[in-house]
């Protein structure tokens, strides 16, 4: 599976220039290409991530998680998201779990990962601890 040009470039802007809160990739199949399904702006809400993601079919996102610290330092941490619900084919989960380190190797800046098989398991509070 191979990456599209546009992920690389969009993570980069997302990394660099913080032009985008979050990026949801998807496999197409036919082309066997991971590409951009959807990109959130840099005023984007984790909610709106969240919300983005299909109730029945698998996507990877990476989401730049702004916070202050107990220092009162201003921080920002990557986040990838492997999102596999379990309504999801089993074809699907087997192909993103294959592809999802091909992904990840282009990724290059991204501080933790998660794995999440319902919106409880990659809430807002797991990326708050997480971060920590």
């Amino acid at each position: 599976m191979s990456v599209s040009e546009e992920c690389k470039n969009m993570f980069m802007e997302l990394k660099k220039k913080k032009v985008h809160r979050f990026i949801v990739f998807k496999i197409d199949e036919r082309s066997k290409l991971v590409m951009v399904d959807q990109v959130g702006d840099s005023a984007a809400s984790y909610e709106e991530l969240t919300a983005s993601l299909p109730d029945d079919d698998c996507r990877y996102a990476v989401f730049d998680f702004d916070f202050v610290t107990v220092d009162n330092c201003r921080k920002s941490k990557i986040f990838f998201i492997a999102w596999s619900p379990s309504a999801s084919k089993i074809r699907a989960k087997f192909l993103y779990a294959t592809s999802k380190q091909g992904l990840r190797r282009v990724l290059d800046g991204v501080h933790y990962e998660l794995q999440a098989t319902d919106p409880t398991e990659m809430g807002i509070e797991v990326i708050r601890d997480r971060a920590k």
